[in-house]
């Protein structure tokens, strides 16, 4: 397997004690054997960290266990960045204590990039996964969310990036990155500790760099009420880190000197969106009405 490149699996977690077993054990069950985990722990305060350190024991050298100095909560963006700055893989991949990963996902993403080297990420959709409960009520609710982009393409930047902002493709998720585009772009951004970290880290490959969308799903992202996006709509995080995330982007884009008419203007709607939920909402269903009405009149046509 040497003649295979090294990834670097990063998981980060915090108090994650329910979950982070399984996360780890899908990773110990990957078919793509030439990998190391890093578990960056951001300060837990239960059993999560006894799991972890565990798991470094037994796997020396295979998995490795971090922490801040002095056992710190410094949130998601620093505890990623920690385990990029120790992270030894020309890939780096990211999994949450709280998900799952299928077993083939690192075979096919390493093939995907060792096929085309003009990617600097590959990702799919991943499952909304509900039936890990093993409840009757729940093993109908798992789905696959929808890509909104033709499948097994190349994306060249910066096409991806307004798509995703104003949700009509999906945020990357489940992804394989080079290491040497995290390090050009500057990884992740400190001061985003929970909520939208994920899609900084993302607008700064997709304004960079081509991206590669698979159609292939090898992630199952577990919904459960403790996760940071459910906390965050039932506390009203999830609203000041919108807003947050939005005003940081206006500044980037500025930075970058990003030109690109339809990235500024994806920026400007999701700032009217932001300021008019109650508008855009009833944009929204008439938007969905006319799609509805357009389809009828197609399937008229063809009859």
């Amino acid at each position: 397997m040497t003649n295979q490149p090294v990834v670097s699996v990063i998981i980060i977690f915090w108090n994650a004690e329910r979950f982070i077993q399984e996360a780890i054990e899908s990773v110990l069950m990957q078919a793509y054997a030439n990998w190391e985990l890093l578990l960056v722990d951001d300060g837990s305060t239960d059993g999560s960290t006894d799991i972890a350190r565990r798991h470094a024991h037994q796997y020396p050298g295979r998995v490795n266990y971090f922490e801040h100095p002095g056992h710190r909560n410094r949130g998601m963006s620093a505890s990623r960045n920690l385990g990029i700055r120790n992270a030894q893989g020309a890939y780096i991949a990211f999994l949450d204590a709280d998900d799952v990963w299928l077993p083939n996902i690192l075979e096919e993403q390493v093939g995907i990039l060792e096929a085309y080297p003009e990617a600097a990420m590959v990702y799919g959709p991943i499952e909304y996964w509900y039936s890990w409960t093993g409840m009757p009520e729940d093993r109908e609710r798992d789905y696959v969310e929808k890509l909104g982009v033709p499948p097994h393409t190349i994306i060249d930047p910066p096409k991806l990036f307004p798509l995703f902002l104003r949700d009509k493709a999906t945020v990357p998720s489940g992804i394989l990155v080079r290491r040497g585009v995290i390090e050009r772009v500057g990884g992740f951004e400190d001061t985003f500790r929970g909520e939208y970290e994920d899609q900084v880290f993302c607008a700064k490959i997709c304004l960079d760099a081509p991206v590669f969308a698979s159609g292939q799903c090898w992630y199952r992202y577990r919904q459960h009420p403790g996760s940071c996006v459910l906390t965050g709509q039932r506390t009203g995080e999830t609203h000041s880190a919108r807003l947050l995330f939005l005003n940081w982007l206006t500044k980037y884009l500025s930075e970058q000197k990003v030109k690109d008419r339809g990235v500024w203007r994806a920026l400007s709607l999701e700032f009217w969106r932001f300021s008019h939920p109650r508008a855009f909402r009833l944009l929204l269903r008439g938007e969905r009405f006319m799609n509805r009405i357009n389809g009828l009149l197609a399937q008229y046509g063809e009859s």
